[in-house]
């Protein structure tokens, strides 16, 4: 077995290791470190919680030399300010023993401190794409220095949209440069970001794109409508063994919502995040699960990157993904650091297509358990699971003094075609169809 002594990590940084208890690397730490060492563009993949961000400040921090220049030589993208606030910690956490400026900025605070900040002289910025665009055009941030930069979670940040401040940063940092990027899933985004802006990289993968983390037992239940689902979730919570739980919910009018719903119950267990909420509470939010004054965490997908929650028993995926890419990103914040953990996912039938599109991507299937007869199904409808007026069919009545004309024919073959859904949907259901093996793999009571 490896350790990092053997990997040739520099004293001081071998000492923060130990300081920290870690002494054996990671499979993605073992790849990265020489090959970014080589100074070649790196394209890493990885799931969550394998160790990605050493894995890259590792070597970063070996081949730092001491300067007292002004403007930052290394510059980590990352697409959310919990995600900035965790790498920062994290290197300041590698660099005890290292004169290492770090700092990072992000947006929804004053730009300002910011601005004095970097002014005073920074080795290594963490940033988000918008902040770091903003103080590079206000011409207190020069990036001409800048020889090393990591793109980390780029398909989250090309997922929330911050494709546009991403191109332009990439367009305005020196040519002579080395990228590393890591993802843990390959879109067709990031796969042209990669084409357009890396030389020849070299890739790292630990396991294939869409595969699932070996320690997380997964779980379906299909459930008619949000009330049942709630019904089900009073029932789960109350569970000895959820100890520390993330529920995903797919906007903030669910998240506000559920945490309405619940809190009746887990007064002082439970609390939620979304992008409304300010940074102080979001952090705060995340210190009180952390440290265990809350085991309940609602949280929409915007933010869930930036939380590396440790011990985190289950993930329960309330709202079932629309991209099937980020059910990977939920799940992985479980069975982390070598642990165990559970995902469980709630899906109607209008979530059915989506549950299948991430069995496609995974590979396998989410063996689904029957709902427990003690749970209430509920009738009540929420809003947005009524039929809305519009899809009501509209039958309009011609005058019966309407008659065709010489002119009128019937249509031609060609053009009497039915929609049968478009072609994704068509060529989805003949390629895969639904997984045969679902019904016996129903294991009863739970």
């Amino acid at each position: 077995m490896k350790t990092f002594e053997a990997l040739k990590i520099n004293k001081p940084q071998l000492k923060a290791l130990n300081d920290l208890g870690l002494i054996t690397p990671t499979p993605i730490q073992i790849k990265s470190l020489p090959k970014i060492l080589s100074g070649n563009d790196i394209v890493g993949l990885a799931q969550t919680g394998t160790g990605k961000t050493f894995a890259y400040l590792l070597p970063i921090l070996k081949q730092l030399k001491f300067s007292d220049q002004i403007q930052p030589r290394v510059l980590i993208l990352v697409p959310t300010r919990e995600l900035v606030m965790q790498v920062v910690e994290a290197a300041r956490s590698l660099t005890t023993y290292q004169n290492v400026r770090i700092e990072g900025v992000y947006g929804g605070v004053n730009i300002n401190p910011q601005r004095q900040i970097i002014s005073e002289g920074l080795d290594i910025l963490v940033a988000t794409p918008g902040r770091l665009f903003d103080l590079a055009v206000s011409g207190v941030l020069r990036l001409s220095s800048i020889q090393k930069l990591v793109i980390d979670e780029v398909d989250e940040m090309l997922f929330i949209g911050f494709r546009p401040q991403l191109i332009n940063i990439l367009d305005i940092l020196p040519l002579k440069r080395q990228n590393i990027l890591f993802s843990a899933t390959l879109t067709e985004d990031v796969e042209k970001v990669i084409k357009d802006f890396f030389k020849n990289p070299k890739k790292i993968e630990i396991v294939p794109v869409g595969t699932p983390l070996e320690k997380i037992i997964q779980k379906g239940y299909a459930i008619p409508n949000y009330n049942t689902k709630v019904n089900f979730l009073k029932t789960l919570l109350t569970g000895d063994d959820f100890e520390k739980v993330l529920i995903f919910v797919k906007n903030k009018r669910i998240a506000d919502r559920l945490f309405e719903h619940l809190k009746e119950i887990f007064t002082d267990e439970i609390n939620v995040i979304h992008s409304n909420k300010s940074q102080n509470f979001r952090f705060n939010a995340i210190d009180q699960i952390q440290d265990g004054t809350h085991r309940i965490l609602i949280a929409t997908d915007i933010v869930s990157r930036g939380m590396d929650i440790k011990s985190v028993t289950h993930v329960i995926n309330f709202d079932t993904p629309t991209f099937p890419e980020q059910y990977i990103h939920r799940i992985g914040r479980t069975g982390r650091a070598r642990k165990n953990g559970i995902a469980i996912t709630l899906f109607t039938k209008k979530e059915e297509e989506s549950i299948l599109e991430i069995e496609i991507l995974m590979q396998t299937e989410i063996p689904l358990i029957r709902l427990p007869k003690k749970i209430e199904i509920s009738n009540i409808l929420m809003p947005e699971e009524k039929d809305k007026d519009i899809d009501k069919e509209i039958v309009i009545k011609r005058s019966d003094v309407y008659k065709p004309g010489l002119s009128f024919h019937e249509k031609s073959k060609k053009n009497k075609k039915v929609n049968l859904g478009g072609s994704y949907k068509r060529e989805l259901k003949k390629k895969y169809k639904k997984p045969k093996t679902r019904p016996p793999k129903i294991k009863g009571k739970k």
